[in-house]
C-alpha cells in the first residue's frame, strides 16, 4: 500500500515538475510554488481542479500545464486515476528535438539561399536594396535607391520543423510560420499597394503608410490593411482560413464577401461563407511566441500542428471528432515531452519510430 502511494506521489510530483515553465514573468516563484502545492494536494486527494481566477493569462494556464492537457467537454482531471500515470512512464525508443529558425530566401534571378547555413551579413543585392541576415536570425531588406522602379519578387520558404523573420524594405515585420511560404516584391518604392502572397501561417507588423494599403493574398482570399498586428492561418490541410486581428482594422474579402475586422476579432472562411466571431488571440499568435495553447482544441487539428514543428508524420487509425484537447506546452520541448502531455488525459499512448508517430490508442 505504501509502495502504491509512493508510486501515485512520484507521478504527481513528475506532471508538476515536467509542465512548469521557467520563464513567465507575470507570475513569481512564490505564487508558483503555492498554486503548484495547491494543484498537488489536489491529485492526492482525487479532487476536482479549480485553477485561481486572475486576470493574468499564465495564472490560470499554469494550472493546466501543471497537470497535463485536460479532455474538454469530456473527462475533468480526477477522472483520471492517478494511480495509474498513464503515458507518463514510457520509454520513447527515440526522441526528436523541436524545431528552429531556418528558410529558404528564392532570388528573383531563381538563385536559392538557404538562411541556416548563410553567414550574417549581407547575402544579396538587388536593384534599390540589400538583403542582409542578422546574427539573431532576421532576414533585413534596407533601401539603397528609393528611384528604383524595377519590380523583383523575392520568395522566402519554409519546411516543417522551421519558422523565420523578414523585415520588408517599408519596414514592415512577417514572422512565417512552418511549412509556409510567401513572395513579395523586393522594392515597395514605386508601387500603388504593398502585395504579398502567402500560402501557410504568418504573423505581420504592418508599417503605416496611408497612401500605399497593404495586402495579403491567399489562394481563396484578400486581406487588406493600412498599418496593422494580424495572423493569417490558410494552411491547405485546415478546414478554414482564419484572420486574427490584433491592433488596428482590416478588411478581409473572398470571391463573394468582404467584412471588416476590429481588434480581438477573427474572421472564419469556410467553404460555405466568410463569418466573424471573438478570437482568442493568444491562442492564434502561440506559434510566435514559442507555445502551443490549445483551447478546447480538436484532437486532429492538434496532431497537425505538432506534425508541422516537429517535422514528422503522425497517423491515427481511429477517427476522434469529440476528442477536444487544453492546455499549454512550451515549444521548445523534445517531442516527447509534448506527447507525454498528451498521454496524461489516459485516452491515447504513442509510439516514436525515428520521423514517424502513431497513435496507439
Amino acid at each position: 500500500m505504501e509502495r502504491k502511494r509512493n508510486d501515485e506521489e512520484q507521478a504527481a510530483k513528475y506532471r508538476l515538475h515536467y509542465f512548469r515553465r521557467n520563464d513567465v514573468p507575470a507570475l513569481t516563484e512564490s505564487e508558483l510554488e503555492e498554486e503548484s502545492a495547491r494543484i498537488y494536494q489536489s491529485l492526492m486527494e482525487g479532487h476536482a481542479i479549480q485553477p485561481v481566477k486572475s486576470s493574468r493569462l499564465w495564472y490560470s494556464g499554469a494550472a493546466a500545464a501543471a497537470v497535463g492537457l485536460i479532455v474538454a467537454g469530456l473527462f475533468y482531471f480526477n477522472e483520471v486515476p492517478v494511480s495509474k500515470p498513464t503515458g507518463v512512464q514510457v520509454v520513447y525508443s527515440n526522441d526528436i528535438a523541436p524545431g528552429k529558425l531556418g528558410a529558404t530566401l528564392t532570388l528573383a534571378n531563381g538563385k536559392k539561399i538557404d538562411l541556416s547555413a548563410a553567414a550574417n551579413g549581407l547575402i544579396a543585392e538587388q536593384e534599390g536594396v540589400s538583403i542582409s541576415k542578422t546574427s539573431d536570425g532576421k532576414l533585413v531588406y534596407t533601401i539603397k535607391d528609393s528611384k528604383s522602379t524595377n519590380q523583383e519578387f523575392n520568395t522566402l520558404s519554409t519546411v516543417n520543423g522551421q519558422q523565420y523573420e523578414v523585415i520588408l524594405p517599408d519596414g514592415s515585420k512577417i514572422w512565417l510560420n512552418a511549412a509556409s511560404t510567401i513572395t513579395y516584391p523586393a522594392n515597395f518604392a514605386k508601387l500603388n499597394k504593398r502585395k504579398v502572397e502567402l500560402n501557410g501561417e504568418a504573423y505581420f507588423e504592418v508599417a503605416k503608410d496611408k497612401s500605399r494599403p497593404f495586402v495579403v493574398r491567399t489562394d481563396r482570399q484578400e486581406v487588406e490593411v493600412l498599418g496593422t498586428h494580424f495572423n493569417v492561418n490558410s494552411y491547405g490541410n485546415e478546414d478554414a482560413i482564419k484572420t486574427t486581428l490584433l491592433e488596428g482594422s482590416v478588411r478581409v474579402s473572398d470571391s463573394k464577401s468582404q467584412k471588416v475586422l476590429l481588434p480581438g476579432q477573427q474572421s472564419l472562411l469556410t467553404d460555405d461563407a466568410l463569418s466573424i466571431s471573438k478570437a482568442d488571440v493568444d491562442e492564434a499568435v502561440a506559434w510566435k511566441n514559442g507555445d502551443f495553447i490549445f483551447k478546447d482544441e480538436a484532437f486532429n487539428t492538434i496532431l497537425r500542428q505538432i506534425a508541422r514543428w516537429y517535422n514528422v508524420e503522425i497517423s491515427d487509425s481511429k477517427d476522434r471528432p469529440d476528442l477536444r484537447l487544453s492546455g499549454t506546452i512550451s515549444k521548445s520541448k523534445n517531442l516527447s515531452t509534448v506527447l507525454k502531455a498528451l498521454e496524461v488525459t489516459g485516452e491515447i499512448k504513442f509510439k516514436i519510430e525515428g520521423k514517424r508517430v502513431t497513435v496507439l490508442e
